[in-house]
């Protein structure tokens, strides 16, 4: 099951913290005041329940972090500090250390859960009185084991660790490690997921305007004058009339003279402006709307048929 660290999967989960954040809380021995380190961080799962503390052993051994199974530590929210159930140091020393962005997968975690797993039969009752594993939930590897030789203990074969599988593991199989139901001071956040809506400004195209030339061609009428000698020869009224001597003049080379004009076309080209082109821009404005499923996690409490009382004194079992 994948892991978060929980202000990645929760950014804003200062919001809704009731009580002290446990990141940054001190880290020390339960039933002593000797400091083994700080809270670096928490780890969640996809469902927003605490899984691992990564602890920061600064005080045990210099720079070296590993993951704390959240039921592993009993936090204490008044005295602002984490207490360690039974960890010792050669214990601490043998937890896989634990580096930033490092795959938090199967096997790993199987590392981190074995070195608990020895702790708790290192550590569990006389074997006659220990209790037996409970076999629906993990699949064991038998030992061969001598038979007890003590006048005083019967001949029990001791526990062994359990062997999970890794696509029917649950953290619900070793509530040793991850319940904190047993916890007499705890402190632990309940997460709902909300919807967020933002708005992301992006480019969705470019309008180009330009202009190009286009030609054609025109054609114009002028009418222009173009002006013609026309000579006309005619028959005077008086024609065969006989003059006078002294009228006569007979010169030769006498020459009339007449200018002729006559128009040309003069054509040419003249731009003017034929309209004007604004751009400018508009914002239409639209509602988007979206649906997603949220996720909300509710308290279940078992209380065995008693009655659970808050602060003040009033009976809330019937309304959790």
């Amino acid at each position: 099951m994948p892991l978060h660290k929980i202000s990645d999967f929760d950014p804003h989960y200062h919001d809704t913290i009731q009580g002290n954040d446990v990141k940054g809380m001190g880290v020390y021995i339960q039933g002593s005041d000797e400091k083994v380190g700080s809270v670096n961080d928490v780890l969640v799962d996809d469902q927003g329940a605490f899984r691992y503390l990564i602890v920061d052993l600064g005080f045990w051994i210099f720079g070296k972090k590993v993951l704390l199974p959240i039921g592993r530590g009993k936090v204490d929210s008044k005295a602002d500090r984490v207490y360690l159930t039974g960890m010792t140091r050669p214990q601490a020393e043998a937890l896989p250390e634990y580096k930033e962005g490092m795959a938090l997968d199967f096997d790993y975690e199987e590392k981190v859960r074995g070195v608990y797993r020895n702790q708790s039969l290192d550590a569990s009752a006389p074997l006659e009185t220990s209790a037996a594993l409970d076999v629906a939930t993990a699949v064991t590897k038998p030992q061969a084991v001598k038979p007890s030789t003590s006048p005083t203990l019967p001949n029990i074969t001791p526990k062994v660790a359990p062997v999970y599988d890794r696509s029917t593991y649950d953290y619900g199989h070793e509530p040793d490690l991850y319940d904190v139901n047993h916890h007499e001071d705890q402190t632990f956040k309940l997460y709902e997921e909300r919807l967020v809506a933002n708005k992301l400004r992006s480019k969705a195209g470019e309008v180009s305007i330009g202009k190009h030339v286009e030609t054609e061609t025109a054609r114009v009428s002028v009418p222009v004058d173009k002006e013609r000698v026309v000579i006309e020869r005619v028959t005077p009224a008086d024609a065969g009339k006989a003059v006078a001597a002294n009228t006569t003049a007979f010169r030769e080379g006498e020459v009339a003279r007449m200018d002729v004009y006559e128009e040309t076309a003069d054509i040419h080209k003249e731009a003017f402006v034929r309209e004007e082109v604004k751009v400018s821009k508009v914002v239409d404005h639209e509602t988007v709307e979206a649906q997603e499923t949220l996720r909300r996690e509710e308290l279940d409490v078992d209380a065995g048929g008693r009655t659970i009382v808050d602060d003040a004194g009033r009976n809330i079992t019937d309304k959790i």
